[in-house]
């Protein structure tokens, strides 16, 4: 017995849709590498390793440059902890422009050394192609000082120098602006004034929420609206008894200018004497 199962033009379209955004991730180096885990440095050691992952966020970009040297235009191409335009094991990479030639391997990420500051790392490919003529023929090398700049993720690329006119250690020195190596932003605030932040915050939400309520739900009109206004009141009462009591010292009963008559003996009315008027 033989079952056909024809899928639904719909599914089929969105399989096909993954299939592909799969291989362009797998193509653009998303899934082929670790991040700067693909590094091998020359001498393991976690210092390094720390000063690496603080440059996570360059991962798996190609950052490229156009020079012009001895009126040859050549495009360098710097990807770090992976290949470089392509090419395998390839951190830095040199091409000529409108030449077909192999492009030159200027160093190599699987031969990795680091050393960081508090807001640079400077990035050293050894094991690039060999020169031809200069440096005793000995391997090129890479040199990318990353230095700190808040307002950007990856700046420019930039070509400083290539230093060849010696007998050996020569290198080539490039530049790039990134936040990835700045240091993190201590917090200003203290303790103090995050609770006095919060506080404020609470009685925003406690006037605004019960202003709302009040005249939304309630009805309320005027002073009203104002939330819980009944307790408020007494509140303020009771505070200005209370200070009242304390502050004043002076009885508010002003005492008689004489001493010796009572206010109540002013108070009572005179009274009147007419024995005399009674018949003897």
């Amino acid at each position: 017995v033989k079952i056909k199962f024809n899928p639904p033009l719909s599914i089929t379209f969105w399989a096909y849709q993954a299939i592909l955004t799969q291989l362009l991730l797998c193509r653009n180096g998303v899934f082929a590498g670790n991040g700067t885990k693909a590094c091998k440095l020359g001498t393991e050691s976690s210092s390094q390793r720390k000063v690496l992952e603080r440059l996570e966020p360059l991962a798996h970009r190609n950052l490229s440059v156009e020079v012009t040297e001895e009126k040859e235009k050549y495009t360098y191409v710097f990807q770090l902890c992976g290949d470089a335009g392509g090419v395998p094991n390839a951190g830095v990479i040199q091409k000529k422009i409108d030449s077909k030639d192999k492009p030159t391997i200027i160093g190599s990420y699987t031969s990795t050394e680091v050393i960081g500051g508090s807001d640079w790392v400077m990035l050293l490919y050894h094991n690039g192609d060999k020169y031809d003529s200069h440096c005793n023929q000995e391997e090129r090398k890479a040199m990318i000082m990353i230095s700190c700049n808040k307002n950007t993720e990856a700046g420019n690329f930039e070509v400083i120098l290539e230093d060849r006119d010696r007998l050996k250690d020569c290198f080539y020195l490039f530049e790039l602006d990134s936040s990835a190596v700045c240091p993190p932003v201590q917090s200003q605030l203290s303790a103090g004034s995050i609770i006095l932040i919060i506080g404020f915050c609470f009685v925003a939400v406690y006037l605004i929420g019960g202003f709302l309520y009040q005249r939304l739900i309630v009805g309320a009109k005027g002073m009203e609206q104002f939330p819980n206004y009944a307790f408020w009141v007494e509140v303020g009462n009771l505070s200005a008894d209370g200070c009242d009591f304390v502050c004043r010292s002076k009885n508010r009963e002003e005492a008689p200018a004489y001493r010796g008559v009572s206010a109540d003996a002013l108070d009572e009315e005179p009274e009147e004497r007419d024995d005399h008027l009674l018949p003897m």
